[in-house]
């Protein structure tokens, strides 16, 4: 079943082999600005640490300058890793985000480091005792921040989280998302009454069943009247499908790459198809959908559109990676003016 979705765009500063960090961080504005200018309804930024391939370590900081280099859309974290900061700094950083941006910023937040074990040792403030597993009561004081709500008894109630943005006479900040690749994040958007986004291309094997149980389970009133639920998916669009599979074997081998351990910049296609060729196929975890929808406009419409049909969703974020930044605004122009935004 085919449904009207919106669109919206995950950005993660990938690096292309023989260009550097910093280019892939200028890469972002211009992307932000092309996809602001189409009509995208959001673009959210990752985090990640210690990557040669992926240049965007602190979203907060790129975010300030993307609200200003745009307009309308939306924009946000998609997601910060809470487990490496206190609820009171990322209430503030994202109060602050609003005040400069209001009605327009989304803090998506996540369980998983955004890097491996020792990038999660280096970013923790003490290693004296072994690390807690506290997300759950993490979520609770920043909501409690953001929303003004701590019980008068609690030892944090009377510290307040600035700056306090208002608009028509009322508190207002940033929508809160859960996010997440598991059942464990859909349970915990459940719990909070959060919207939520699941994290399709990086693990496609649990989609259906955690978007269902959230919808299924979601409880009105907590902090919505119904639920909200998208999926972050892989797209690759070109004019004609043989170029878009061509694009589209530079994210292979950063999939199988990855899967091996290694963080390399996205590879040249010529590249990529050369180094496929030679390691041979690296089986990776697949699910009812792939991980990247790869063709032509039309096609990889279709795909979307059905894919959010029978998931009941009526938005899908989109993310590309390719190794030319040219193709990779074009595909994502391809896929606006297929969706007729």
């Amino acid at each position: 079943m085919k449904t009207k979705v919106q669109l919206s765009v995950l950005d993660q500063s990938p690096v292309a082999e023989g260009s550097t960090s910093a280019q892939a961080l200028q890469n972002s504005i211009e992307l932000a600005r092309q996809v602001d200018g189409l009509g995208f309804r959001r673009f959210w930024m990752s985090e990640h640490h210690a990557m040669d391939l992926l240049a965007c370590t602190a979203p907060e900081i790129m975010l300030a300058r993307i609200g200003a280099e745009t307009k309308r859309i939306r924009i946000g974290a998609g997601g910060i890793m809470l487990p490496h900061y206190t609820a009171l700094k990322v209430a503030e950083v994202f109060r602050t985000l609003y005040g400069l941006y209001p009605g327009r910023v989304d803090l998506g937040i996540g369980r998983a480091p955004g890097g491996g074990p020792m990038e999660s040792l280096a970013l923790r403030r003490t290693r004296k005792t072994a690390m807690e597993d506290d997300f759950p009561e993490q979520v609770t004081e920043l909501l409690a921040f953001l929303e003004e709500d701590f019980p008068t008894a609690h030892p944090f109630s009377k510290v307040k989280a600035m700056p306090a943005p208002v608009m028509a006479g009322q508190y207002a900040g940033p929508a809160v998302w859960m996010l997440g690749s598991s059942m464990w994040s859909s349970a915990a958007a459940v719990e909070f009454g959060l919207p939520y986004s699941f994290a399709h291309f990086f693990s496609p094997v649990k989609t259906r069943d955690a978007i269902e149980t959230y919808l299924r389970n979601f409880r009105t009133g907590i902090r919505l009247e119904k639920p909200e639920a998208t999926v972050a998916v892989g797209v690759v669009c070109a004019e004609t499908q043989e170029e878009a599979e061509f694009l589209a074997s530079s994210v292979k081998l950063l999939q199988q790459r990855i899967r091996l351990g290694e963080r390399k910049p996205v590879a040249a296609p010529e590249e990529a198809i050369r180094e496929l060729e030679m390691r041979g196929v690296v089986p990776l975890e697949e699910g009812e959908w792939p991980r990247y929808f790869v063709g032509t406009p039309s096609v990889v419409r279709g795909k979307l559109e059905q894919m959010a049909g029978e998931l009941g969703i009526h938005e899908v974020i989109v993310n590309t990676i390719v190794w030319d930044h040219q193709k990779r605004l074009k595909s994502y122009e391809l896929l606006a003016r297929e969706f007729g935004m």
